[in-house]
């Protein structure tokens, strides 16, 4: 259903008399902590409108609500050892003031009663209140939500199986008396491709020499060496820099160097005398590496690459990728009480059905309510972003189309583009020509960071600024900016993944399976990719604004028939006429 249509409420609201009235638990899952906010905001009306009963908590991940100083240093699974590590042992201080043998402290329970009185609440605000009697806020949540009939969540919380069964554990749940509601569920496939992904790389194994060194384990020193030269006898054979590795032959070369149940066992121990003096280990994120190799290759690929990392340096990395989500997601489904899947962006609905392991899904798309003359879209097929038709000149085109758009606009507009490279490319030529502020979108950036640079573009709602930002990144989904905030959008190109051996790989396993290997592999993600971001545009019935889809493949018939039937898209080569007339008319 499309953005501003109340998805939330609509989904909540009767699960939710339907939860309470019989004793079950709803999970809101959601791949982004913005949208948390909009489940709880979406819960504190309905609660202040109908005065129903009901108890709510959010929760994030272990790690994400940790205290303790440079945890976010760590990565997941070292997180996970380590945090058991400081428990048992009784050095961490938060549980230790939150939890007893027999259940939860005086001050554990006072500080929950405190909470109950204003849920639902953000897990933000459940942070800062622990922060006051230095308790765990994950202890806190999950003590919580044993009495919560719905909680708001990331997907692991339901689909990674380890984090699923320790919090049911915890919180008294059953997935079998549990209605899941799954928003922005168009990431759930490649969000459980990647939880579902080891990888073993030159700079891991880099990383380890030097901890095995610090902690003087020579004989470890020198296989961990070995290993590295694996890596690089299986890179050497690689045409384009990437192959296909099988098991056994990793396997037999690992054999060389010692018996690999034993490697396994070997860095398992000292990464856990690594972990009594420090938070961190990479001889534990090896020996989890090793273990999954083992797993099965229906579903999988195994795949080694060469590239670089950010400061230039030579970077192997060998991938045990997973390439069907429905290994994961299957086996939930079918258990599950029911499950609500939604998006803006859920098309075409029978994908998913296919990727997720679906069978039995009742497929439904809702068209948009608001009016069509409020939203111009429009595709210019001047340019083009394809990788074999990439020049100088090609880019300077781009920026000029671009700039006389951006130019027109009334207000602030936002430009997304399949790169970074691509961005910074035509934004050569773009800046001498923008008549407005330019933002740019940064990697990585912090949800603080985020957040203070949406604050500053709203800020230029009426002389207008431009952000120039990339599909996928920050701000192409997940951002709200409705009313006068955007009133424009411009999607350059077709982000496409680049034809790599992954790629190669799922559309070859999703033709075997589904017989669409080209379309679920290739083009429908990237289409949807760009749909989201033009998504940012339109929010609500009063919304007015213009999206522009700046490439000529946009008109080809094999990407034109991915367009929702309900958008009124026209062809133009002279987009700056239309949009005077379009802004006119208000």
């Amino acid at each position: 259903a499309p953005t501003g249509l109340g998805k939330t409420a609509s989904a909540i609201a009767p699960a939710l008399t339907h939860a309470v009235k019989n004793k079950l638990t709803i999970f809101f899952l959601t791949s982004r902590h913005t949208q948390h906010q909009i489940a709880i905001d979406t819960l504190k009306m309905i609660k202040d409108k109908h005065k129903l009963k009901f108890n709510a908590v959010d929760i994030i991940g272990r790690k994400g609500m940790c205290s303790e100083p440079n945890i976010d240093k760590l990565y997941w699974s070292e997180f996970i050892e380590y945090c058991k590590l400081q428990r048992e042992e009784g050095k961490c201080e938060f549980y230790n003031n939150t939890k007893t043998k027999t259940g939860n402290t005086i001050v554990a329970k006072r500080a929950m009663d405190e909470l109950k009185i204003i849920s639902p609440f953000h897990v933000e605000k459940l942070i800062e209140c622990c922060a006051k009697d230095r308790l765990c806020p994950y202890e806190i949540a999950t003590s919580m939500a044993a009495e919560s009939d719905i909680i708001i969540s990331d997907y692991n919380y339901i689909f990674n199986s380890h984090i699923r069964d320790s919090f049911f554990q915890k919180a008294n749940k059953e997935l079998g008396r549990s209605i899941l509601i799954v928003d922005e569920a168009h990431n759930l496939p490649s969000r459980m491709r990647e939880m579902m992904t080891q990888k073993l790389s030159t700079t891991m194994i880099k990383r380890a020499v030097k901890e095995a060194t610090k902690f003087n384990y020579k004989e470890t020193i020198g296989r961990l060496n070995l290993m590295n030269e694996i890596l690089q006898k299986l890179i050497d054979e690689a045409e384009d820099n990437e192959r296909l590795v099988t098991k056994q032959e990793f396997i037999e070369m690992i054999e060389g160097i010692g018996k690999y149940d034993d490697i396994i066992s070997d860095l398992e121990f000292l990464a856990e005398s690594v972990r009594e003096t420090q938070k961190q280990s990479y001889l534990s994120s090896i020996a989890l590496f090793l273990e999954s190799w083992l797993g099965n290759d229906e579903g999988f690929a195994r795949i080694i690459t060469k590239g670089f990392s950010k400061l230039q340096d030579q970077t192997i990395t060998l991938s045990y990728r997973c390439l069907d989500p429905s290994l994961v997601t299957k086996e939930v489904f079918q258990n599950c009480y029911s499950a609500i899947l939604m998006s803006g962006t859920l098309m075409p609905t029978e994908m998913y059905k296919d990727l997720l392991g679906m069978e039995d899904a009742v497929e439904k798309m809702y068209k948009s309510p608001f009016l069509q003359e409020n939203r111009l879209n429009l595709i210019v097929p001047k340019t083009t972003t394809k990788f074999t038709e990439r020049n100088q000149e090609q880019f300077k085109k781009i920026a000029e189309i671009i700039a006389s758009v951006v130019n027109r606009i009334p207000g602030n507009s936002a430009v997304y583009f399949p790169s970074y490279f691509l961005r910074d490319e035509v934004n050569r030529y773009f800046e001498p020509l923008c008549k407005k502020t330019t933002f740019f979108e940064e990697q990585n950036l912090t949800k603080k960071e985020k957040a203070e640079m949406i604050e500053r573009f709203k800020k230029y709602k009426d002389p207008g600024a431009t952000m120039l930002a990339v599909v996928s990144g920050n701000f192409s989904e997940g951002i709200d900016l409705p009313g006068d905030y955007l009133k424009g959008v411009i999607v350059v190109g077709l982000p496409l993944n680049r034809p790599d051996l992954e790629t190669k790989e799922l559309i070859k396993y999703y033709d075997l399976k589904f017989g669409k290997g080209w379309d679920y592999g290739y083009v429908y993600p990237a289409f949807i990719k760009c749909l989201q971001s033009a998504g940012r545009c339109i929010r609500s019935e009063t919304d007015r604004g213009i999206v522009v889809f700046l490439d000529e493949r946009y008109t080809w018939r094999n990407y034109f028939k991915n367009f929702p039937a309900d958008i009124d898209i026209k062809i133009t080569k002279n987009p700056v006429e239309m949009i005077d007339k379009f802004f006119e008319n208000k």
